[in-house]
């Protein structure tokens, strides 16, 4: 599948705190491809995500079927990825943020994973700092991201 948005937005928390997390996966893959395509963080908490999406897709002139969120996701395996349009949140609560605040689902997302183990639960990941070995394998997923920017 190809995909040729025209901004992609990373989400992310924004405090120093969270910086290195694996709930902030959005924010270093909008680093890795800001090279490629108009690519913008978030502003806002997570969950808070959607006045910032709205504000943004409005601001630069985009229609939401042309936008790719990238965000973690707890439910995939670290290293892999899914790329969706037009699917529910899945439980996602910025993802649901967006949903709510542009009134649509239709918009791309790709869904980093973060996962070790099926046990570990999404509480016990996201707010963790990546270590250096999954950082590598998330640059190997980022580089992989490069052709949906081309």
């Amino acid at each position: 599948m190809n995909v040729k948005p025209r901004l992609i937005i990373g989400l992310g928390n924004p405090d120093k705190e969270y910086e290195h997390t694996y709930h902030n996966v959005g924010f270093l893959a909008v680093d890795f491809l800001a090279g490629y395509l108009k690519t913008l963080k978030s502003e806002v908490y997570m969950n808070e995500s959607g006045g910032f999406v709205r504000k943004t897709i409005k601001k630069n002139g985009v229609k939401p079927e042309e936008i790719l969120i990238i965000h973690d996701d707890s439910d995939i395996k670290m290293g892999e990825y899914k790329l969706s349009f037009g699917r529910s949140s899945a439980g996602h609560r910025g993802v649901q943020s967006i949903i709510d605040s542009i009134k649509t689902k239709n918009f791309w997302r790709l869904r980093v994973g973060i996962r070790k183990n099926k046990r570990q639960k999404a509480s016990e990941i996201v707010l963790k700092k990546i270590s250096k070995g999954d950082m590598e394998i998330l640059n190997k997923v980022f580089k992989k991201f490069v052709r949906y920017a081309q």
